[in-house]
């Protein structure tokens, strides 16, 4: 795609994208529906898994980000793994995400899951080609047991343009607070977009069952890609509102003659620089 083919594009997207002020309103309206489904959750003893997978910088942990920003970390937690240690790669495939997994009224969201062997570790060749084969086996009898044992398991898949991966990389480059996301292996993969692409394909053959469907996500636009996902997930999970009724807070005591407050010398401040 040329410079000029590059920039009407970019115009154009930029001219279709959701209203700021219409896409805080709707997210804002989908968390109240999340933090319902929280309590919900909790008070019926839910066990509910949601996966997320997808490209590099196809916008992951951003829509994780907002799923969790009103909710309790206590209800509802994030499992981003890191790479496995040697003890780890000695284990059964699936038994270091088994512990993560959630007890009753419990949400866990994982940034990242098993589907790792079916895509970075296949396309960069970290596992072996009857490790591939056996997770492929594996995989749908491992989530039939997750779901006869009661966990909701829910996957997304979110699906980025070559083009918009490219642009969200380059925007990484110069913003500071984003460049720890350009891992080296991110680089590597940006010349192997093909292999990445016949390895989901293959995953998605073997793993988008009926018990245990794929939801794939068009995420090139970010703000839409968050609020299809959270409408999409909230419609997953029937819910009653549960909230509390609203209380009033009760009158403060008058301090006690009795009390006297410690000398504020005595006490460590945080230096007020702003």
């Amino acid at each position: 795609m040329s410079k000029k083919d590059k920039k009407t594009k970019t115009a154009k997207s930029e001219s279709t994208k959701l209203p700021r002020k219409f896409y805080e309103d709707e997210l804002y309206n989908l968390q109240v529906e999340l933090v319902k489904l929280q309590e919900w959750v909790k008070l019926k003893g839910l066990k509910v898994v949601v996966l997320f997978e997808g490209r590099d910088a196809a916008g992951k942990g951003g829509v994780i980000k907002r799923i969790i920003q009103r909710m309790n970390p206590r209800v509802c937690r994030v499992v981003a793994l890191g790479v496995p240690t040697e003890k780890e790669k000695s284990q059964w495939y699936f038994q270091r995400y088994v512990p993560h997994l959630p007890a009753a009224g419990e949400i866990v969201l994982f940034d990242r899951s098993w589907y790792n062997r079916a895509g970075v570790e296949r396309v960069m060749g970290f596992c072996s080609e009857e490790e591939y084969q056996e997770f492929l086996r594996s995989c749908p009898e491992f989530e039939k047991m997750l779901t006869r044992s009661g966990i909701i398991l829910i996957k997304y898949w979110f699906s980025v343009s070559d083009e918009e991966q490219e642009r969200r990389f380059s925007a990484r480059l110069v913003d500071p607070t984003k460049r720890w996301k350009l891992s080296p292996m991110d680089l590597q993969a940006r010349s192997k977009w093909e292999d990445y692409s016949k390895a989901k394909d293959q995953m998605f053959a073997y793993t988008d069952t009926k018990q245990s469907p794929w939801y794939v996500v068009n995420a090139d636009d970010k703000r839409r890609a968050r609020l299809n996902c959270i409408h999409h997930l909230l419609s997953l999970i029937p819910f009653k509102d549960t909230t509390p009724e609203k209380i009033k807070l009760p009158e403060r005591p008058d301090q006690q003659e009795t009390y006297v407050r410690p000398p504020i010398e005595e006490q460590t401040f945080v230096p007020e620089i702003y």
